[in-house]
C-alpha cells in the first residue's frame, strides 16, 4: 500500500496571533507545535523562525534553539526555510551551512508576492520576491557542501523549468524534491488541473509534495494524494479546518490530512519511512543543546 508523507509548515513568516491564536513564535512554541504536528502523522516540519513578538528572525541562534526544541521531542525530519524579502543572501543560508538540517527550502524563482483583501480593496505585503540564478546557484552550492537535502519550492510552472540549467551545470542532482505551492497570488492558480500540469513537468522520479494556499489547501491535498503524491499542511499556509472552523494547533491540520490519507486508500509515513523514501540517511548528530534562555522561551 502507498503511503504518503506528511509536512507540517508550522509558523510561517507573515501570520500572526491576531489573525491565528495557534501560530508560535518561540523556539519552545515551535518545538510543542512540531511535537503536535507529528503525533498526528507530520514525517516532515517545515520551520521559520520568530522573534519572541513574531517577527521574521534569521540569527543561527534561534535556529539552533528551535533545532533543539524539536530534537528533544520528536524524530521529524527538519526543513528550515531560506526564503526571505531584503535579506542578504549569506544571512538567508547560514544556519543552514551551520546546524546542516536534513532539508532545507529552495526557492526556484522570482515572483510578485502580495496579499489582497477584497474587503478593503487593497494589497498588503506587496513585493517582489527576488531569486535570481546565481542566488539559487549559490544556495545549492552551500546546500551541497553542507549535505542538506534542497527542498525545491516552485510557485508558477517557469519555477519547474529553472532547474533544467542547474541539472545542467551540476549544482542540482538527483533525487529531486519539489514543492508545488498553489495558489498564492503572483504564483500558479490553485486547482487540480494546474496540478496535474505541474505534475507532469516535473523531471522524470522526482519527489513532490503539494502546498495548497487557505481553503484550497483541501482539495488540493486530496487530488495529491489521489494522484499519489505527498502533502503539506499547516499554519504557514492555512488557519481552517473547514469554512469558519479555526484550528487550534498544527496537529489538527495534520490529523484531517492523515485521516484524508486513509480515506483515500493511502497510510500516512512514519518518519523513517520518509527517509527511506526520500533517501535521505538518519541524522547522526545530537541536537544542539539547550541553553538556559532557550529553555525560558
Amino acid at each position: 500500500m502507498t503511503k504518503t508523507i506528511i509536512t507540517a509548515a508550522l509558523t510561517g513568516v507573515l501570520a500572526t496571533r491576531e489573525q491565528c491564536p495557534a501560530i508560535p513564535y518561540t523556539p519552545r512554541e515551535i518545538g510543542e507545535e512540531a511535537a503536535r504536528a507529528a503525533g498526528e502523522g507530520a514525517a516532515i516540519v517545515h520551520i521559520h523562525a520568530r522573534t519572541p513578538e513574531g517577527g521574521p528572525d534569521w540569527s543561527v541562534e534561534t535556529f539552533s534553539a528551535i533545532f533543539a526544541e524539536v530534537r528533544s521531542r520528536t524524530d521529524a525530519i527538519v526543513n528550515f526555510s531560506t526564503g526571505a524579502v531584503g535579506i542578504p543572501k549569506e544571512e538567508r543560508i547560514a544556519h543552514i551551512s551551520e546546524l546542516r538540517p536534513e532539508m532545507a527550502a529552495l526557492n526556484m524563482g522570482s515572483m510578485n508576492y502580495a496579499i489582497y483583501s477584497e474587503k478593503k480593496k487593497a494589497f498588503h505585503h506587496d513585493h517582489v520576491f527576488a531569486n535570481p540564478f546565481r542566488d539559487i546557484q549559490f544556495f545549492l552550492e552551500s546546500m551541497n557542501t553542507a549535505g542538506v537535502r534542497p527542498e525545491m519550492e516552485c510557485f508558477d510552472a517557469g519555477h519547474i523549468g529553472n532547474t533544467r540549467p542547474l541539472i545542467d551545470m551540476g549544482v542540482l542532482g538527483p533525487p529531486y524534491q519539489f514543492s508545488l505551492i498553489m495558489g498564492v497570488l503572483g504564483g500558479i492558480p490553485a486547482s487540480t488541473r494546474t496540478l496535474v500540469n505541474q505534475v507532469e513537468s516535473l523531471p522524470a522520479g522526482a519527489h513532490w509534495q503539494v502546498i495548497g494556499i487557505s481553503l484550497r489547501q483541501w482539495p488540493l491535498v486530496a487530488a495529491a494524494i489521489t494522484l499519489g503524491g505527498n502533502v503539506r499542511v499547516g499554519l504557514e499556509d492555512n488557519f481552517y479546518l473547514e469554512e469558519g472552523r479555526m484550528a487550534k494547533s498544527n496537529g489538527e491540520l495534520v490529523a484531517k490530512a492523515a485521516h484524508l490519507c486513509r480515506e483515500l486508500g493511502s497510510e500516512v509515513a512514519s518518519p523513517a519511512e520518509a527517509r527511506q523514501h526520500l533517501g535521505l540517511e538518519p541524522d547522526p548528530r545530537p541536537a544542539p543543546a539547550l541553553g538556559r534562555s532557550e529553555t525560558k522561551n
